[in-house]
């Protein structure tokens, strides 16, 4: 048996807080192999290194692994403060002056894990799904066997080996606190081929649905031992192709919870009579990935609806009053001054919902959009990509675009540019108390629209 300290390094709270998830998992089969494990989220215990020290200095822990969700915020209009290796790097640098053999792994760390492992300078790193690897790294640990440099993905997991988290009650008490929601994720991967993703580096490009009832059964956990009311589903998209999310929808529906939901979906054609399932299953919200204005675009994102399909996703949201946040982006592939022009009449034309443009998109190593990228000339071929750098359609002045954004979502509270104008409102809000996703507070629906009741915000 050997004492492992897992660590969350994540300290953004845009656009809310979220539950370190990962690290939950990791801790769960670490403790069904029989190693003894302690959690420790950085920003939950204040942000500082004392309180890691006394974690240190108490557990005594034989390896520590530390978990990198994101690298920077992805926003070309953010400020450099958005980077988050630097602090990781203290952390690392912190464990490792304690005699701390360190791991590090994470979504963020999978995105580019030789140029992060070097910059880091931890002792071993893990690419992909943690939950094997880090149980072998533990077993090898207590066996005296000396660890690898990098860990690469393997077959991905099964259903069976999906396990819950290991929920730490402190730490979720911290963010249901802050924002009021916890995650859960009911299958991992994505089918869809979009050009700029990096989801295939991180969970693979094969959905692997978990059991729908093991769903269900986290969620009561959640709400019976914890108070949770409301859960975002945190897979990369939802509403999959195969229809398997319709499966987890009819087992909520059975049960009955009274709890609400959200999750990331894709607009493309959906139904009133699903749309009735999902809300009986608990939805109250949508984020949707509609990623670009135009037919154009959308095409060269490889996106599989057209903007047609997204204002019909739009319009049966609307007739069922259901709350959607559109996630756009401009300046992609095949982007124009008149693309440009028009993807903003196009979003201003879309009723009852808040849109969040963005400008540019974080580039990252084995996507078709980085081939692009460099085909066109528009990043240097020697960029390690450790710090951001952004795709901008060569047929498109950057400053320009963002001028042009300004001015025609201008006087909208519903259209949200730039980002952090967002996070701001939002910031406002959770001062008053208010909890949850807090941009479908700027939605209203229209009266004759006669199904079920305006949803309020959560104080």
């Amino acid at each position: 048996m050997a004492r492992i300290l897992l660590v969350s390094t994540n300290t953004t709270t845009e656009p809310y807080p979220v539950y370190p998830l990962g690290m939950g998992v990791v801790a769960a089969a670490l403790m069904r192999a029989g190693h003894k494990v302690s959690q420790f989220d950085y920003l939950a215990a204040g942000q500082t290194m004392d309180a890691l020290d006394a974690v240190l200095r108490e557990f005594k822990p034989d390896m520590t692994g530390i978990s990198l969700r994101n690298i920077d915020n992805v926003d070309s209009l953010s400020s450099d403060k958005n980077w988050y290796l630097a602090h990781v790097r203290d952390i690392t640098r912190f464990l490792g002056e304690q005699g701390q053999t360190v791991v590090v792994g994470g979504p963020g760390f999978s995105l580019m894990p030789e140029p992060v492992l070097e910059y880091l300078g931890a002792d071993c790193g893990v690419v992909g799904e943690g939950e094997k690897k880090m149980v072998r790294l533990a077993d090898m640990l207590a066996n005296g066997e000396t660890l690898p440099r990098l860990m690469r993905p393997e077959t991905g997991l099964d259903a069976p080996d999906m396990l819950s988290p290991a929920w730490d009650e402190n730490i979720l008490a911290y963010y249901l606190k802050q924002s009021g929601i916890a995650n859960i994720q009911t299958k991992r991967g994505c089918d869809n081929r979009c050009v700029y993703c990096s989801y295939p580096a991180i969970e693979g490009g094969n959905v692997r649905p978990r059991d729908p009832l093991a769903v269900v059964e986290e969620m009561k956990e959640l709400r019976d031992a914890f108070g949770v009311d409301f859960v975002f589903f945190t897979d990369s998209v939802f509403n999959d192709a195969g229809g398997l999310y319709l499966e987890v929808a009819e087992a909520l529906a059975r049960e009955d919870l009274g709890m609400n939901w959200s999750a990331f979906f894709q607009p493309t054609r959906i139904d009133t009579r699903t749309l009735r399932l999902l809300k009986r299953s608990g939805l109250a919200s949508m984020e949707v990935g509609t990623d670009a204005s135009t037919n154009e675009t959308l095409r060269a994102m490889n996106k599989p609806f057209t903007f047609e399909d997204v204002r019909a996703f739009n319009e049966t949201c609307v007739n069922e009053r259901i709350p959607c946040a559109h996630f756009v982006i401009f300046g992609g592939p095949g982007e124009t001054m008149k693309t440009i022009e028009r993807g903003i009449d196009n979003l201003n034309s879309l009723d009852s919902c808040v849109v969040f443009p963005f400008s540019g998109i974080r580039l990252h190593k084995g996507t078709p959009l980085y081939a692009r990228a460099i085909h066109e000339k528009v990043v240097p071929t020697n960029a390690d990509l450790l710090m951001p750098h952004y795709y901008f359609s060569p047929m498109v002045d950057a400053a320009a675009m963002n001028l042009l954004l300004g001015q025609g979502f201008s006087g909208r509270r519903d259209r949200i540019f730039p980002p952090s104008d967002g996070q701001d409102r939002m910031n406002v809000l959770r001062r008053f108390g208010y909890r949850g996703l807090l941009w479908d507070t700027l939605i209203s629906f229209p009266e004759t629209v006669a199904h079920g009741k305006d949803k309020e915000a959560r104080p």
